[in-house]
């Protein structure tokens, strides 16, 4: 049981150090095997909430926390909605960053809110690091 939480853990913070998405070719959206749920299927949903917690992870919001979340990121970046379910997953990761009390958020927020055919800048990555914690989507 230590094994398998230690390894979901140790997947969990990887997932959130390189934000793990990943394109085909053909433009469609396809998740690596390193995304939370694909490498977490045989755990149980606790010891995956549990450990996305202790790394600072909020849960996936839903409903009016979602569209708040949404237009949060749109106001420091339109393009970075275009994709709904990336734009949330590189807004959880990065809280995962806030919370940690990682160096270099902005460019952090860039590089993770930079994917397909959207370009995020640092200074765009500022705006999002603010948004993120004056909605309080970072608080876990």
């Amino acid at each position: 049981m230590h094994v398998r939480t230690a390894i979901t853990a140790l997947t969990l913070a990887a997932f959130a150090l390189t934000g793990c998405s990943s394109s085909s070719d053909d433009g469609t959206d396809s998740k690596t095997s390193s995304s939370p749920s694909a490498a977490t299927s045989a755990t149980p949903s606790a010891d995956n909430s549990a450990a996305e917690k202790t790394l600072g992870i909020p849960p996936e919001p839903t409903g009016a926390k979602r569209a708040e979340l949404l237009r949060a990121l749109a106001a420091a970046n339109p393009d970075v909605i275009k994709y709904e379910e990336k734009a949330v997953d590189a807004a959880r990761n990065q809280c995962g960053a806030i919370n940690g009390g990682a160096s270099r958020l902005d460019y952090f927020a860039s590089q993770r809110f930079t994917y397909k055919d959207v370009t995020t800048t640092e200074a765009q990555g500022k705006q999002i690091n603010e948004a993120l914690k004056g909605i309080g989507f970072c608080k876990v």
